[in-house]
């Protein structure tokens, strides 16, 4: 029974970051591929009558997918710390794995909802493009905006990471 503890305490760690790493991927893609989808619906209307457009849609439709990057990036970080990568194994606590689970939190949260409401924004500006195309500029810096909050949470995820000592 005491050799099974030791066992499971030594790979709690290993689980607890790659539990991180799957929450950052996971929940901030899924915020990234509904916000392209809500997008993706005034697109699809609007090059319906203006098959043209579909540059300008294009660019607005890329913007919330930047979350799931984000996320994916935090994700090989947490991995990449703890050796999970195939790099040289690191032997850590299940508070450190705690620890790193906690710093994907920032990026898996911020980034689904970032992405989402970036998506909304996206939508309503790509109907701006459809009657006023010359505008462009501020129909990308509009959804742009609420990728600031993604980029705080990026950076938060990446400062709590390098903050944990392993």
């Amino acid at each position: 029974m005491e050799t099974l503890i030791e066992t499971m305490s030594t790979q709690l760690g290993p689980m607890l970051v790659v539990l991180g790493a799957a929450l950052a991927v996971g929940i901030a893609g899924t915020g990234s591929a509904q916000g392209i989808g809500i997008a993706n619906e005034a697109a699809a209307g609007v090059m319906t009558e203006d098959p043209s457009k579909f540059g300008y849609c294009l660019v607005l439709l890329a913007l919330p997918g930047t979350q799931g990057i984000y996320g994916l990036l935090v994700a090989v970080l947490a991995l990449q710390k703890a050796g999970l990568l195939g790099g040289v194994a690191v032997a850590f606590t299940m508070w450190q794995g705690l620890g790193i689970l906690f710093a994907c939190l920032p990026i898996a949260i911020v980034g689904y909802y970032s992405a989402v409401w970036q998506g909304k924004s996206s939508a309503a500006t790509i109907l701006m493009i459809s009657k006023h195309p010359e505008q462009i500029g501020k129909a990308v810096i509009l959804p742009a905006m609420v990728e600031t909050y993604a980029v705080f949470g990026l950076l938060v995820s990446i400062l709590m990471l390098n903050g944990i000592k392993l």
